[in-house]
């Protein structure tokens, strides 16, 4: 088996596959070159008088969303808007989407905010980024009441998506679209004339990072045109593709994978009603792709299983994925989705592959997929960087690895000296130390790359050094160039004999316990500032009950204890945790679920870690 494992590890390594590309500099010449190709498909689904006795799925196809998109920017650029900046907020929606590319094709700035701010926060961040129109579904309604009532910045157009017709000032989204159509029919060429600028500054993001205030990050087309063909290359998604968008638009991940790379390919984007209502999507709308982070797919995958367990089949299961597999790696004949058939169907029948970010995924889950058929593909990134760095394909994948830098994106590992420790471009892998597998901070350069923060020169020049961007991320590079993250250099916990934690593997390795839904790792320092290592796990009640049986709070304490005692025997001495806090309160997150460690640390320890 040994001799086996090294073959196919020089397949990974030499069967390169990459796809062909097509292409683009900004979203006009991708949106033309998808209509010429895919004019008829189906663009997005989406239901209609959600929850209502006469609920229904409305469909566009590639034609028409381009029809309203130029119809919309004709009337945003009407009101003088050209060169201004537009908010957009709301939930994953069809409106959402073409406000999007009628603000940029039409040479104005996007500004997309996160759903799930508080209102005193949308207020902030619209009068920071000096917007001059916001196009909001009606969910915002009083807050925009509010802000035009008293006034807020430069703001002083306001379009609601659910309006029918314009009201008491507020313009209506379907209104501007039919005057924009009609504009159009009257000779109006405004649109048609416009001449984009790839490089200049199309959209601005404010981060919603785990450690720090928000920042603007300045955006080109071209910075988000070079990742959709950077991410083409890599993984296939085909015009018969149907892809699930449930993760919040306003975030590079979704909006580059999901919404721009789902456009750029054809592909059919439906949106989902809720984050509860996933699988009975999944059905109806015969979902294909998946973009996801990975609680969601863990979540999906313990779901599964435990639907496996109770059905008493487990054994078979088991028996039948060793049959499969060994069919599937050692002679190319693959029946495992014909094998896994009534488990696929708990996944509407249709999924094909899955595509995650943001955090690793349990090695146990990424195999489980693969056993029934479902292939995973894993990025790296940040907002800063488009987002993608560093990308699995669909050929080329290594456990525990991110993968391998795109063609277009150039990355490097940087010591505490701010040496260069190994550097990866194109295909090449170039190593200036003999030390492979060496922590450093990671560093990434090419056309993905941010413009800048939003007026914050002095934060700029930190991270942003003759082109390279510095990630604050902390990762090594294999002999081959695969990419490993260990963690965020702000997170890493420095012991007082001077050795480095990385919570994430730790974590990781507390998160395989089939009841465990999350963790979060914690340092204790007591009064000689000796610091030692706790554990906050946020458990399953179902499947902890399941495993264990009925049980008070402090048993489950006592025998999840048990189990992390195991798990200790396989750290080194210093990772050991000494300290274990349970319970069933998910973690406070961003809204891309993201842990917000020292919000967490505030909780645990009673004060701020900085």
């Amino acid at each position: 088996m040994e001799v086996l494992k090294v073959w196919e590890d020089e397949i990974m390594k030499f069967n390169n596959k990459i796809y062909d590309i097509h292409e683009i500099s900004n979203f006009r010449e991708m949106i033309d070159a998808t209509i010429e190709r895919y004019p008829n498909n189906i663009a997005y689904k989406f239901k209609k008088n959600l929850g209502k006795k006469n609920e229904y799925v409305e469909e566009k196809t590639y034609t028409e969303i381009k029809s309203e998109i130029e119809s919309l920017s004709t009337s945003l650029l009407d009101l003088g808007l050209e060169n201004k900046k537009v908010v957009v907020i709301g939930n994953n929606r069809y409106e959402w989407c073409v406000s999007y590319l009628a603000i940029t094709t039409g040479n104005m700035i996007v500004v997309p905010l996160d759903k799930a701010l508080p209102e005193g926060e949308i207020k902030n961040l619209v009068e920071i980024s000096n917007a001059d129109a916001v196009i909001y579904e009606n969910k915002y309604a009083k807050i925009f009441e509010k802000i035009k009532n008293t006034g807020v910045g430069n703001l002083k157009i306001f379009i609601n998506m659910d309006l029918s017709k314009d009201e008491n000032g507020i313009l209506s989204f379907e209104q501007l679209v039919g005057k924009g159509k009609k504009l159009i029919e009257n000779g109006n060429d405004a649109y048609k004339k416009l001449s984009i600028d790839s490089n200049k500054m199309s959209i601005l993001l404010f981060t919603s990072g785990t450690t720090s205030k928000p920042k603007g990050v300045m955006l080109s087309q071209k910075n988000i045109c070079s990742n959709v063909m950077a991410m083409a290359q890599m993984s296939k998604m085909y015009p018969d593709d149907v892809l699930l968008s449930f993760l919040p638009l306003h975030h590079t991940f979704e909006c580059t994978i999901t919404f721009l790379y789902g456009f750029y390919s054809g592909v059919t984007v439906a949106f989902c009603d809720g984050l509860k209502y996933i699988a009975k999507n999944l059905e109806e709308y015969k979902v294909s792709v998946i973009v996801a982070v990975p609680l969601v797919l863990e979540t999906m995958y313990k779901k599964i299983e435990s639907g496996i367990e109770k059905s008493g089949k487990a054994k078979l299961v088991k028996f039948m994925a060793k049959i499969s597999n060994f069919l599937y790696k050692y002679l190319h004949i693959d029946v495992r989705r014909k094998i896994f058939k009534s488990v696929l169907n708990q996944l509407g029948g249709k999924v094909r592959i899955l595509y995650f970010g943001a955090a690793s995924m349990n090695k146990h889950v990424i195999d489980g997929y693969n056993t029934f058929g479902i292939a995973s593909v894993q990025g790296y990134g940040l907002t800063e960087t488009s987002p993608l760095i560093a990308a699995e394909t669909d050929e080329q994948k290594r456990p525990g690895s991110v993968g391998r830098n795109p063609y277009n994106v150039e990355i490097k590992i940087v010591d505490e000296d701010g040496n260069d420790i190994a550097y990866a471009k194109g295909e090449e892998m170039e190593f200036n130390t003999q030390e492979e597998n060496k922590v450093g901070e990671i560093a990434a350069k090419g056309p993905n790359v941010m413009l800048g923060y939003y007026e914050n020169e002095e934060i700029t020049n930190q991270v942003l050094k003759d082109g390279w961007f510095y990630t604050g991320d902390l990762g090594y590079f294999d002999k081959d160039g695969y990419l490993y993250i260990t963690g965020r250099k702000k997170e890493v916990i420095v012991l007082k004999n001077g050795e480095n934690v990385y919570p994430s593997d730790i974590e990781f390795l507390i998160n395989r316990l089939p009841y465990v839904q999350e963790s979060v790792l914690f340092p204790r320092e007591n009064s000689k500032k000796e610091i030692s290592l706790g554990i906050k796990v946020v458990y399953d009640a179902e499947l902890i009950k399941e495993k264990f049986g009925e049980k008070s709070e402090s048993e489950y304490k006592k025998l999840v204890w048990e189990d992390i005692k195991e798990i200790n025997k396989t750290l080194p001495v210093f990772k050991r945790i000494k300290e274990l806090i349970i319970t069933t309160d998910p973690l406070e997150k961003t809204t891309t679920q993201k842990i917000k460690r020292f919000k967490e640390f505030e909780k645990i320890l009673g004060s701020a870690k900085k």
